[in-house]
């Protein structure tokens, strides 16, 4: 009987039936992810290749979070109408991030809209089960904080775009993003 509830609660691996090389595929993306995220080549992509920032923030969450719906299903609880939520708004994401005529209250809304389902379903992930499948709840909350909030706090307090403290913030984005699409690719591949 407890070895049936351990079993029920510890999620080490799901069996998302995207083949390896997709997996791998979305990882990569995931670390692009984090390399343009420091500022000058932030900056340098949204001048030059606003189109290549929105491919590479989509497809490697996406990709990741299908793997997720799709593994989670025979679990107890699969919370299926998150994963869609995270998706749907990956792709809205996408949508409003290259064109140069949507508003920047549209991108707003939809970066804020990711924030209201990231937290909820990262803390759902980290109360309901054990294992790695916890550690993708933990990541995924603290992923959205460090890479949404602390920049945009960081940005309201008046900081400056240099020194020391302005690198702790973006080492600390991309340190996050690593471990995060780290912790993704560890429970899709087995």
């Amino acid at each position: 009987m407890e070895e049936s509830i351990k079993s029920r609660y510890q999620v080490d691996h799901v069996e998302s039936g995207l083949p390896r090389w997709l997996i791998e595929a979305a990882f990569v993306c995931l670390l692009a992810q984090a390399a343009i995220s420091w500022s000058p080549t932030m900056t340098w992509m949204e001048n030059h290749a606003r189109w290549a920032i929105a491919v590479i923030q989509t497809f490697g969450s996406l990709v990741m979070y299908v793997g997720l719906l799709r593994g989670m299903k025979p679990l107890y609880r699969p919370f299926c109408v998150w994963w869609h939520l995270i998706i749907a708004l990956n792709v809205a994401g996408f949508v409003v991030e290259f064109p140069s005529f949507i508003p920047d209250a549209l991108r707003l809304a939809v970066a804020i809209s990711l924030l209201l389902v990231y937290l909820p379903l990262g803390a759902l992930l980290t109360v309901f089960y054990r294992g790695r499948l916890r550690q993708v709840g933990l990541w995924m909350a603290l992923y959205i904080l460090v890479s949404a909030i602390v920049p945009v706090l960081w940005f309201l307090a008046g900081a400056s775009d240099s020194g020391l403290p302005n690198i702790l913030v973006e080492a600390s984005t991309i340190g996050v993003t690593i471990v995060y699409a780290w912790v993704l690719r560890r429970i899709l591949v087995a």
